[in-house]
């Protein structure tokens, strides 16, 4: 069982300039006291085949995190056009928030970003070199979330088993996520997007 649970991800300004830094709200449940703070990092990816060109663009520390419902906002840096291939630079990439526990990743929400320029001239006749203070980025509000089991090494609370006398036997209805998500896997790979770096069809 998590101890942890995204509830959702919201993204103040999008869409935006590819130049512009992401600012986002995480809000998050969590059912028993953390006494180590959380690490949440995000990260670019321009060329899923290659991973030595992912860009962290920043990390923050939550903690010590309290029972229930919490909630912060979180600021990163645009990616360094420098470091991204010229025939990676328009059209879909991927964004990628991490959530760790004393160095175990334990979330991965993913999500599609597309870079355009920002009117038909040049769409239609690309300039090069590529003019990045021209592009616009638009992040696709459909993330892809992974959970891994990790060791929280805190015990989770035990629900209390009382039923009136007399009450008829029902399932209990599981609360509802915000998030649009997958079923649960802990499987890293399920979490990337495709070699080519355009959705699953």
């Amino acid at each position: 069982m998590s101890i942890v649970t995204i509830r959702n991800v919201e993204f103040l300004n999008n869409p935006a300039r590819f130049l512009d830094p992401y600012h986002f709200r995480v809000t998050f449940e969590c059912i028993a006291p953390l006494p180590e703070d959380l690490e949440w990092r995000l990260i670019y990816v321009a060329s899923p085949g290659n991973e030595e060109l992912d860009q962290e663009l920043d990390d923050c520390l939550v903690g010590p995190v309290p029972a229930g419902v919490n909630a912060f906002e979180f600021e990163g840096s645009a990616p360094n056009p420098s470091k991204i291939p010229p025939e990676d630079a328009l059209g879909v990439a991927a964004l990628i928030l991490t959530g760790s526990y004393k160095e175990q990743e334990f979330v991965r929400v993913g999500y599609y970003q597309n870079t355009e320029y920002d009117n038909e001239e040049m769409k239609e006749a690309l300039p090069e070199p590529i003019r990045f203070e021209r592009l616009v980025r638009d992040i696709n509000q459909k993330p892809r979330v992974t959970r891994f089991q990790i060791k929280w090494d805190i015990a989770p609370p035990q629900p209390r088993s009382t039923v009136a006398t007399g009450a008829a036997n029902s399932a209990a209805v599981p609360s509802a996520d915000d998030l649009a998500e997958d079923d649960e896997d802990e499987d890293e790979d399920d979490a990337e997007p495709s070699p080519n770096g355009k959705p699953a069809s």
